[in-house]
Formats: structure tokens, sequence, C-alpha cells
């Protein structure tokens, strides 16, 4: 942020190297497609954002095999972001969960690791007969710790994508082709079939951010509300970067 020098408000202070940019963005290894409203496709915010790739962190990696020996090359990508001058760090998987509370101890600014994250307000939000659930593209993989170092309950409802669908496949498999409109209708299905399961679901969180292109359509075929890594960066941006309704301001 600039900062004004409290006895001259005209003037301001340095001390990074980029400005304008709140957040920074650790992306997983990946080449599979980002269309818009993926976390990695920049035009999908409406506002600046830097990335950082983190080597060798493939979606095999983090998913299915817990980010195992990732944490440190996360942390170190996450401060190179900071040392460019970001002041919050998120990233694009929902699974990094695992590390929230090692990130934001050691990159020393707010930390959005998951979607996951928005669970728990979510549930205040709705009526008491009422329940969110998770959408994810991995329920074998989304484990009770995943859900626990973000403070979900564990009784939480979880459903995930069909393992040979063609979202799961492209995105796991880290293809470079994707059919929109296959994948499209495999988190349509995979909505439907979740509510029948729980007719009690009030609200879907999205744990996986390669779901946002489809979460419009999502909430127009099920009728219920969904958050995703989006509607929680957006959150997360409006307190890193308060929109300023004073004229004279910087």
């Amino acid at each position: 942020m600039m900062c004004a020098d409290p006895g001259n408000p005209k003037v301001v202070a340095g001390g990074k190297n980029v400005y304008g940019v709140s957040l920074g963005i650790l992306m997983l290894e990946t080449h599979f497609p980002r269309i818009p409203g993926d976390v990695g496709h920049a035009t999908s915010w409406p506002f600046p954002v830097h990335y950082k790739v983190v080597r060798g962190a493939s979606v095999q990696k983090v998913v299915c095999h817990q980010a195992d020996g990732l944490l440190d090359e996360f942390i170190i990508a996450g401060q190179e972001l900071v040392a460019m001058g970001v002041d919050g760090i998120a990233t694009t998987c929902g699974f990094m969960s695992l590390f929230q509370s090692e990130l934001a101890a050691a990159l020393k600014v707010p930390v959005a690791s998951s979607s996951l994250m928005q669970v728990p307000m979510v549930q205040m939000l709705l009526p008491p007969d009422k329940q969110v659930g998770i959408l994810t593209i991995s329920a074998e993989s989304l484990t009770s710790a995943h859900l626990s170092a973000v403070n979900v309950p564990l009784d939480t409802p979880v459903m995930g994508v069909a393992q040979d669908s063609e979202f799961v496949r492209t995105m796991l498999g880290n293809e470079p082709y994707l059919d929109v409109a296959t994948a499209s209708a495999d988190i349509l299905a995979a909505g439907r079939a979740f509510c029948d399961k729980h007719p009690e679901l009030g609200a879907i969180v999205l744990e996986c951010t390669n779901m946002v292109p489809y979460a419009a359509q999502l909430q127009r075929t099920l009728g219920i509300p969904i958050y995703s890594i989006h509607s929680f960066l957006s959150w997360f941006q409006a307190g890193l970067a308060p929109r300023s309704f004073t004229p004279d301001s910087f």
C-alpha cells in the first residue's frame, strides 16, 4: 500500500518494487487450459494480480498426495511475491487448506489458501434447516485434515465430480485440451446429484478453483447460492485495497 506521511499528506512512502497490485496468487505448475473465470486466467479479476508458479507443484501432488514435500516451495514463492509488493497471498487449489497456518506464519501477510475457508461463514448465513456442501474435484482425496485445517466441520456434506469425466480427466491429468461444453455438463451433473443426495443443501462452496467458469450456470440450475475462490478472493481483495469514497484520496 502507498502510505502518506502524516505530517504531509501529499508525500507518499516507498519500499516496494511494484505498486497497485495487492493480491499475489501462487500457481500450481500446470498446462491444462484455463478459461475466463478460472483463477489462473488474469481476465477473471476486475483488479490486477501477480502470479507466481510453484515449480514441482503438480495437480497430482497437491490433490492426490497432500502436497507432500512442497510446503517450502510454496513459502519461497510466496516470499518472492511479498518482496515484490503484494499485501496478501492466495493459491490456486482448494487442497492447499492443509498449509493455511504454515503459510500465514511464514509469509507475514494475510493468506487465503483455499475457498474452503468460506464454509463456516456460509453455514452461518443459512436457515437452521439448511446446510452448506462442498463440491470438489476429488471427494476421495479431500480428507478430514484438509477440512480441520480451516475449521470446516467434519460432517459437512462433500460431493466429487465423476472421476471419469472430461473435467476431472483434463485437470488431474494436466491435459492440453478441454471440451468446455462437456466439462460444464460434468459439473452440472455433479451438482444435481449432490442436491438429490442432500436435499438439505442451502448453498455450495466449490473447492476447485477451475470450477468457477461454471458457477453461474450451476446456480441457475440448482437455485441455491454458489461460492467459489472468485467470491472469496473478491472479498479478500476488498480488505487489502478497500474502495475509497473520498475525492482527495491517493
